[in-house]
């Protein structure tokens, strides 16, 4: 079961995992499993650097077919079983921010906060993600972006639910 709601300036995802919370963290908090599950269906990552503590990064190269894409988070905080905070933004190789090389009006960086609660062994996960620091062009480009931010997410929520369930078994 996926929810979504937008605000003009917030895009907010809720999506129910039948995993305990302790594993939804963990598959969101360590490289190997994010390698499995993250991104859009059909995409490959490779993880190039990890390190899951306040101002360390996750840099990832993700692959789509011909198409190559580099991106990183940037954490902020972390409240293990319950809350992960992150900077997205897409990447060069060398890990630097750069524009979206499909929408260059995206903002660069996008503010996450992913929550965790746990209901009788199964996890309800909420993202929500906002802009910082963007023009006001970025910003109706994000917002214009919603539906396929939306689409993205749920595709990318379908592969952590199947990945969780592998791991349940």
């Amino acid at each position: 079961m996926e929810q979504t709601q937008t605000t003009n300036q917030e895009l907010i995802i809720t999506r129910l995992f039948e995993a305990p919370r302790e594993l939804v963290f963990k598959v969101c908090s360590e490289a190997e499993h994010l390698a499995q599950w993250w991104g859009p269906k059909g995409s490959t990552l490779q993880v190039k650097e990890f390190n899951f503590k306040p101002d360390g990064i996750f840099h990832y190269c993700m692959e789509m077919g011909p198409m190559v894409m580099w991106g990183k988070f940037r954490y902020i905080e972390m409240n293990e079983p319950e809350r992960i905070v992150f900077v997205n933004s897409f990447s060069d190789e060398a890990g630097n921010v750069t524009p979206n090389a499909f929408l260059p009006d995206f903002p660069l960086e996008i503010m996450n906060i992913l929550t965790l609660t746990e209901h009788d062994g199964r996890t309800t996960l909420t993202l929500k993600g906002s802009p910082i620091n963007a023009s006001e062009k970025e910003m109706t480009t994000f917002q214009g972006m919603m539906g396929g931010l939306q689409h993205g997410f749920a595709g990318t929520f379908e592969q952590l639910d199947t990945y969780l369930l592998t791991l349940q078994k």
